[in-house]
């Protein structure tokens, strides 16, 4: 994947802006980077928007910056002198998505149905946007052309929201989507940075939506793991299952180890959405994670330890 189209994946959410001002342009990136969001999708729908590209750009070189709604050609090459990475539209014309691909950007055009979507594809188009996403279907709509068009991948806007951000982006083919839920116009017109912050660190955690797997405690050995399992059943009225290595009880909400295993005392595995972004995400709040003990699934990482403890335990991310 593109380097530009693997960045977006991986932060998974891009905010959609429309600026009322140049003004604007600094705080609100501020606001979506502390969020946990250091991306935007400029539309090209006000005046400002060629210069509040160049001003974020310029001040701001870490967030990633796309711009939408380009509809010429002219629109394209201004956006990407500005400093764009990306070039999104609301409708398919080749003419455009060429021009792009020939700078050596990322075009994503806006597109409907099956026949846009492979025209798009076969142009050279590695990720298209479905627009109007849920007017158009959504979920189950993807999951039908999907079905069709394996190599397709996807960029969702239109309708996309808190309450369904988790159901697309559970789609191996939806590469991310784009919203405006935690920068409405009117938050940004008010300079409301603290509640669009908030809002973007809430729609990660929704995307994420990280939460305990099970713990696991290390045993001297066997015979200790069985005494141990045996004494979890009893406590909590559960059920084990031996393992080669280890006993789960429960519905795995404790793994018991024979002979030991990672972590001074044991081990927490916690739960994720999605593995690749988990990772994205919380290496930006200051967490690192030891390369050699991935998993990966199709070159994916779907598991990882972070390195070092917590109280004796050693903490592994787990895809769902």
């Amino acid at each position: 994947m593109n380097p530009v189209a693997e960045k977006i994946y991986k932060i998974g959410i891009i905010p959609v802006i429309a600026f009322n001002s140049v003004e604007e342009a600094l705080p609100l990136c501020r606001a979506l980077a502390a969020g946990g969001l250091p991306a935007a999708e400029v539309t090209f729908r006000t005046e400002c928007a060629e210069e509040c590209i160049r001003l974020i750009h310029s001040e701001m070189p870490e967030m990633l910056l796309g711009a939408g709604t380009v509809l010429t050609k002219d629109q394209a090459r201004r956006a990407l002198a500005a400093g764009a990475q990306f070039i999104v539209s609301p409708g398919y014309d080749p003419e455009v998505v060429q021009y792009v691909l020939e700078q050596g950007s990322v075009a994503m055009p806006g597109t409907m149905t099956p026949g846009e979507m492979q025209r798009a594809m076969n142009q050279g188009c590695e990720v298209i946007k479905y627009f109007p996403a849920e007017a158009n279907g959504g979920v189950a709509m993807l999951k039908n052309i999907g079905a069709a068009l394996k190599g397709a991948r996807w960029m969702c806007t239109g309708g996309i929201n808190a309450k369904n951000v988790r159901d697309y982006l559970a789609s191996e083919q939806v590469v991310a989507v784009g919203g405006t839920w935690m920068c409405k116009s009117d938050m940004i017109r008010a300079g409301e940075w603290d509640k669009i912050t908030a809002l973007c660190r809430e729609a990660v955690d929704a995307m994420l939506d990280l939460r305990l797997g099970h713990v696991g405690l290390n045993c001297a050995d066997d015979a200790e793991a069985a005494r141990t399992a045996q004494l979890l059943c009893s406590l909590f009225h559960m059920q084990s299952a031996e393992q080669s290595n280890s006993f789960f009880v429960g519905k795995r909400e404790f793994e018991v180890m024979k002979g030991g295993g990672r972590g001074t005392s044991g081990h927490i595995a916690i739960k994720c959405s999605n593995t690749e972004r988990a990772i994205y995400h919380l290496q930006q709040r200051g967490i690192t994670f030891d390369e050699s003990s991935a998993k990966l699934v199709n070159g994916r990482r779907t598991f990882i330890y972070m390195n070092g403890e917590i109280a004796g335990f050693a903490v592994h991310l787990v895809e769902k």
